[in-house]
């Protein structure tokens, strides 16, 4: 063989792409499931690529909404959610939604266009200090100089988003690299396929530890679970409910924890913290608590005074700078969720079956307490007052969606609400609130990426008027898409958690900007080529909603509820609530 035929053969074989084309390539090299943005001028070598490269891409009508899109798609499917932005005021728009996703722990990777580095700080188009802009609100941020190592960085992004607590990382393009070209080979574009989903890696906590945690919970009286959104990226709901039922100890919720165990389950003590049922009576009779993947925030603490001091505490995270930061644990137990708790469930062992027969009292008192509570609010449950009452609704909602179905929660007090009272019916993540960041606007969008992320499964979709007025114009991008989900408005003509806010802080009346326009919603619907119910009548819930299930493509339901703002916030009745001056009340 002569040099030259040896030297033909060695030489990998290359081909000449865009910047842009690039980066699409690493996507597609990572099973990307659908991309939303706006095009620019900066990313357009990305767009041609995809179109190229017959890749999901979708045209969205605000970058922010195609960050919660993507967001909504990581929560429900666990993969890593994709979004675009050009320049400027592209990118600066995805700020609130990447907030969401980094403090929710979403795997989510965003690509945005940037300036020519040969103009930049020259008074380019659009131009503004982006990077410094949009570093503290994801979990990396990467910057581009070689378009050689575009694979590389692209592969970075991946393994960041979805390794330890997950998160959000932009990826920031000049212009000049998404449009200059440059001889890839082909072995560039392998990828690790584990970076795919989150949790790529797992780790266990050490065994010390785990031996000292199973010495308290063996010994403890009235134990407790509290449960947070970890459980969930960790996919380490069934676990859970696993340990729960071996052991009898209750377990109580957040807001992003529920589905932990099933709500149904008698186990279940429902949401802890600034609303709860009969959650935060049995923190305070505990002995020992073991928090699983929660940060033991502000709402979940009620302002940090659920628990109690004096408390024992067993903390299992993922993020190790979360032990101490709200409440000094006993017991650390740094490692991913899933995995400390089958290793504390295996290193219980025999005493196992002891512990559940000790705690059987425990354990029957749960529904007990829960059937009481029901009793106790029966009648704002099933109220029949025009205009409807939302913990109707919500009790309707629990009536119709099924076991698999999704029910997405935007900000405000429709998360509040549906946390309070939705009730899902398996392990898993059936409730998508958005308790990252809690800005209004992601009931559409959040529709929008959990009926991608599970075709096929029921979605219902809980937002506000005035939430839904921010996002109105993606209701062309789901009829577009010919997506089946009901958006369900909470239509009370106001921007009601304000309105609350100001009655039960300075007395009936006082309210100033928080008021709205009558909007008939179902009309709206319709004008964008999709199905639209009105409901004024609680008696009509549950059949307008079963009608939802059954039509195809996007549904808005416009449901007039109270106008009362004594009645706007859950509690389930927020008239009985009393203030002190400094309190945080909702």
């Amino acid at each position: 063989m002569t040099q030259a035929r040896q030297d033909a053969e060695t030489t990998p074989i290359t081909t000449a792409m865009s910047g842009g084309e690039a980066v699409a390539r690493m996507i597609r090299a990572f099973g990307g499931g659908p991309m939303f943005g706006m095009g620019g001028f900066q990313v357009l070598p990305l767009y041609e690529a995809a179109r190229k490269l017959n890749m999901p891409h979708h045209l969205i009508h605000d970058e922010r909404n195609a960050v919660f899109v993507a967001d909504a798609y990581a929560k429900v499917s666990g993969r890593v959610g994709l979004a675009d932005a050009t320049v400027g005021p592209g990118a600066t728009n995805m700020l609130t939604a990447l907030a969401e996703a980094l403090n929710a722990g979403s795997p989510v990777v965003c690509v945005v266009g940037d300036t020519h580095r040969d103009h930049s700080w020259k008074n380019m188009t659009q131009e503004s200090r982006q990077v410094e802009v949009l570093r503290p609100m994801c979990k990396e941020l990467i910057r581009v100089e070689s378009i050689k190592r575009i694979p590389e960085l692209m592969r970075r992004a991946f393994a960041v988003a979805t390794t330890g607590r997950p998160g959000p990382v932009v990826v920031d393009v000049p212009e000049d690299i998404m449009h200059d070209t440059h001889d890839f080979a082909e072995e560039e574009f392998t990828v690790n396929a584990v970076y795919e989903s989150a949790p790529a890696l797992r780790s266990r906590p050490d065994g010390a530890s785990i031996a000292r945690a199973v010495e308290l919970l063996a010994a403890a009286n009235h134990p407790i679970i509290l449960a947070g959104g970890g459980v969930h990226l960790s996919g380490a709901a069934q676990a859970l409910t696993d340990f729960a039922r071996a052991t009898n100890i209750p377990v109580a919720h957040t807001l992003t924890g529920k589905g932990a165990i099933p709500c149904v389950d008698p186990l279940s003590a429902g949401l802890f913290g600034r609303y709860d049922r009969i959650a935060n009576k049995l923190i305070e009779a505990s002995d020992v608590v073991l928090v699983v993947g929660c940060k033991l925030g502000e709402i979940a603490t009620k302002r940090y005074t659920v628990p109690s001091p004096g408390k024992t505490i067993i903390h299992l995270d993922i993020v190790a700078e979360e032990f101490g930061r709200t409440l000094q644990p006993e017991v650390m137990l740094w490692g991913d969720v899933k995995l400390g708790l089958q290793d504390l469930h295996a290193a219980l062992g025999l005493q196992a079956p002891a512990l559940k027969a000790r705690l059987q009292s425990l354990a029957d008192s749960v529904p007990r307490l829960m059937s009481g509570w029901r009793d106790e609010v029966s009648a704002r449950l099933y109220s029949e007052e025009k205009p409807i009452s939302v913990a109707r609704l919500i009790t309707e909602i629990n009536k119709v969606l099924p076991e698999d179905g999704i029910l997405v929660a935007d900000g405000g007090f429709a998360a509040h609400w549906a946390g309070l009272l939705y009730d899902t019916k398996r392990a898993g993540r059936g409730f998508v609130p958005d308790r990252g960041f809690a800005s209004i606007g992601y009931g559409l969008p959040g529709a929008i990426g959990a009926s991608l992320a599970a075709p096929g499964r029921p979605v219902f979709s809980l937002t506000g008027d005035s939430g839904f007025c921010m996002v109105l114009g993606d209701l062309e991008t789901a009829a577009r898409l010919k997506l089946d989900f009901t958006i369900i408005v909470v239509n009370n003509a106001a921007s009601g958690y304000v309105k609350a806010l100001q009655h039960l802080v300075y007395g009936p009346g006082k309210h100033i900007s928080a008021d709205l326009n009558e909007v008939n919603f179902a009309k709206v619907a319709q004008a964008f080529d999709c199905t639209g119910i009105r409901v004024e009548d609680p008696a009509e819930l549950e059949s307008a909603l079963r009608q939802a299930l059954k039509t195809k493509g996007p549904v808005v339901l416009d449901v007039v509820v109270t106008r009362d703002p004594a009645k706007m916030l859950p509690g389930v009745d927020s008239r009985a609530a009393v203030i002190k001056k400094g309190d945080r009340i909702a």
